[in-house]
């Protein structure tokens, strides 16, 4: 509805603009009228693609990022920004050749454009938005909601949030309750009249019920314990949140929400704003693309000179935990000969004989990295985020280091800040000790940090320091 109502708004905008621009600053001696004016070839092009161009700027500015919670404040503000950028860059490239008499005129213009598109996109975004909590307070609608724990404080929370005055979005729907929960405390949340589901079946409930969002209470065991219930949680791709109280414990910083005076904290998105993230991804997407174009040449030759060095396929696809623990197989150019884990999962090291003599040379200049650039294309990975592992170690690592599953809130990346600062891990301990780069990353990611990171890699492919 917001990206439909963007587009109609921003067209009928840039008809009233154009009415506005003929009838007021344009003389164009070859337009008898307005509506010659309106038909020309330029004019009626600007009309249909412009709007398809602002909604990249309105993606860039985090609109669509998430929209199930939608501040009012934020969305004027969003508006007021993104139409004045997009004002300016359709005055400079599409206006600018106007004969316009005096250049005193052209403030005047610009400000007349961005007004117009202002008012047309937000009365709309308002009313879409105000529809949507209108639903929520009066309808009694929400988006269905999962409280995993069933402790008398669970309890509390479910029905403050399904007895509020003004609901805000939050429909619980039912508890899930853990392995060694006692009945006791299952006999409190069957109090509520809601059901009990169990943690084994998490996936199935959300599914079935269609859950949006999954509120995870502290373990009674403590911060393992409930770590080990988020690592469960996140393959669902539902939103989660948590206390601010324990998020600080496991991240050891402090981040604050609110919902209905709960203070509850959404750990499923990386805590930036959401025009840094869709940004990111736009940049994934383009420089991915590009370079796949770009490198084709590279790619052919290098899996021609694998299929001539030894035997076996050119590419070596392995199982990966990605965004959200999510599987995906990540795709490189094979370095070792086939069959080179018979006895399970082995990190490489120094002068592994598994290795191939052109392995050696592609691992030292990253070149098996390269067809990674697909695994970002298919939204699998990013340019920059934690490298991705193996669910082997992911389950080792998680036991000692139970934060480690905070790197699940983003992709992992093709490079990463523990790869330039840290290197390759060799055993367990390493990745561990690499695991401090990764979590400063996440504390401190933007898309400058992202760019150092990229001039790091670069350097680094370029000096033959990949091993």
């Amino acid at each position: 509805m917001y990206v439909v109502g963007d587009y109609l708004m921003t067209t009928l905008a840039m008809v009233f603009f154009n009415i506005i621009r003929f009838e007021w600053f344009v003389t164009l001696k070859w337009s008898s009228s307005l509506w010659d004016f309106l038909m020309t070839p330029p004019v009626l092009r600007g009309i249909i693609f412009i709007p398809l161009a602002m909604l990249i700027i309105y993606y860039l500015s985090g609109y669509y990022y998430n929209v199930t919670f939608r501040s009012r404040i934020e969305e004027f503000f969003n508006t007021l920004f993104s139409t004045f950028v997009g004002s300016v860059i359709i005055y400079f490239v599409v206006v600018a050749n106007d004969m316009i008499e005096e250049r005193g005129e052209i403030f005047d213009l610009i400000m007349c454009l961005w007004a117009v598109m202002f008012a047309c996109l937000y009365a709309v975004r308002l009313m879409i938005t105000l529809l949507v909590v209108r639903r929520a307070q009066y309808a009694r609608e929400g988006f269905p909601t999962l409280i995993v724990g069933t402790s008398r404080s669970a309890a509390s929370l479910a029905y403050e949030l399904n007895t509020l005055r003004t609901p805000v979005g939050f429909n619980v729907v039912g508890f899930v309750t853990t392995a060694d929960i006692d009945a006791a405390e299952t006999n409190i949340a069957s109090e509520t009249g809601l059901p009990v589901y169990d943690l084994a079946e998490l996936n199935d409930v959300c599914t079935e019920l269609e859950i949006r969002n999954v509120i995870v209470m502290p373990h009674h065991h403590g911060v393992h314990a409930t770590m080990e219930l988020l690592n469960q949680v996140y393959p669902t791709g539902c939103a989660i949140y948590i206390s601010p109280f324990l998020f600080q414990l496991i991240s050891g910083k402090a981040r604050y929400g609110n919902v209905a005076g709960e203070p509850l904290v959404n750990i499923s998105h990386p805590g930036i704003s959401a025009m840094t993230a869709c940004c990111k991804r736009a940049a994934d997407l383009a420089i991915s693309a590009l370079a796949l174009i770009l490198l084709m040449p590279l790619l052919i030759g290098i899996a021609i000179a694998i299929k001539c060095d030894s035997r076996g396929p050119v590419f070596y696809k392995q199982e990966r935990i990605g965004f959200r623990k999510r599987l995906f197989n990540i795709i490189k150019f094979r370095t070792m000969y086939p069959d080179a884990e018979p006895d399970g999962p082995a990190l490489s090291a120094p002068d592994d004989p598994r290795v191939t003599r052109l392995g050696r040379f592609l691992r030292k200049y990253r070149l098996d990295e390269l067809p990674q650039f697909y695994n970002i294309l298919r939204g699998d990975m990013s340019l920059v985020g934690p490298r991705p592992e193996r669910q082997f170690y992911v389950d080792q690592i998680v036991k000692r280091v139970p934060y480690y599953s905070m790197l699940h809130t983003v992709r992992p990346g093709l490079t990463s800040l523990g790869m330039v600062k840290y290197g390759y891990a060799m055993e367990v301990d390493e990745m561990i000790e690499r695991l401090k780069y990764d979590l400063m990353y996440l504390e401190n990611m933007s898309m400058l940090l992202d760019l150092k990171i990229i001039l790091y890699t670069i350097r680094t492919v370029l000096t033959g320091k990949g091993v």
